[in-house]
């Protein structure tokens, strides 16, 4: 299972936004790779589904 961690940005009287870090392991060579995004926080439970 991949690993899932992710950090809360915060701007005042702006949108907060979230950096999430997932770890994905390749399936040809089986190293994992991180990927990062940065997303709205309503929408970091579809960031992490995908």
């Amino acid at each position: 299972m991949a690993k899932k961690v992710v950090a809360t940005l915060k701007k005042e009287g702006g949108k907060a936004f979230a950096k999430v870090i997932k770890a994905v392991k390749s399936p040809k060579t089986g190293a994992y790779t991180f990927k990062e995004e940065i997303v709205p926080l309503d929408g970091v439970q579809a960031a992490l589904k995908n």
